[in-house]
């Protein structure tokens, strides 16, 4: 996944909203969302390579989604997949057990990646990058790519994160949940255009020769304990969402 945006206790009745496109290599071979790792008590779409996903939904109301971070240099294939690790921690019962698990793993024997770990009440992004650093996030909106958290140096975050704000601020005016998920959509479907000076890779919504957004997804966690996830299988400029249902729900 390359793109992701968080909505943390900010949004009225909905205290846990992402949105999320995944970029990645059309090669590389993907199954859509179904029941993950040994337990079956993670829900996400599987990567069928290494076995882990990229966006994890479990049964105890854990959301956890992993992010390659920027490296100069190739990753190392003997590294533990982050797949897996979005997965197991998406299986554990609360955020911070979750969070405790990360803590005690080694963060060396993973590639550098941004994750982030949230429920209906906290929410936590963790960057592996020399270390693991974790940070708290305070109620409001954040956005995750391949660099910083919130960093204003990536063109996808500079760009976005005011039509992000603006989707936000429609859905409190409206609290039309079918509305937030199209404009999110909108915002997903970012392209790049003829005078546009970005790279190919600076859009939200990229389209490359052997490399592009594979898929989109929403997430709606309420108040009431509904989670909702709205999944594209495909980039989401020409691929609607559509309401997945949870086996546990």
């Amino acid at each position: 996944m390359c793109t992701l945006a968080v909505y943390s206790a900010t949004l009225p009745s909905l205290p846990l909203v992402i949105a999320a496109n995944r970029d990645e290599f059309h090669a590389r071979p993907t199954d859509g969302p179904g029941r993950l790792g040994a337990s079956g008590r993670a829900f996400g779409g599987r990567d069928l390579v290494a076995g882990g996903s990229w966006l994890a939904i479990g049964e105890s109301g854990v959301v956890v989604g992993v992010l390659n971070r920027r490296t100069e240099g190739p990753p190392d294939p003997t590294c533990a997949s982050r797949g897996t690790l979005c997965v197991s921690l998406a299986e554990a019962p609360s955020v911070e057990a979750a969070l405790a698990l990360l803590e005690a793993d080694d963060a060396s024997r993973y590639n550098p990646f941004n994750l982030l770990i949230a429920d209906r009440g906290i929410a936590y992004v963790a960057q592996n990058r020399g270390g693991l650093h974790v940070q708290h996030l305070e109620p409001g909106l954040h956005l995750l790519t391949n660099l910083d958290l919130d960093d204003p140096t990536c063109p996808r975050i500079s760009r976005s994160t005011g039509r992000f704000a603006e989707v936000g601020r429609r859905f409190e005016a409206s609290r039309d949940r079918d509305a937030l998920v199209d404009d999110l959509r909108e915002v997903l479907s970012d392209h790049q255009v003829p005078l546009d000076d970005r790279r190919p890779t600076d859009q939200l919504c990229i389209h490359m020769p052997g490399y592009g957004t594979r898929s989109s997804s929403v997430i709606l966690l309420d108040e009431a304990g509904a989670t909702k996830l709205h999944y594209a299988p495909g980039a989401p400029c020409g691929t609607p969402y559509r309401e997945t249902p949870l086996p546990w729900a």
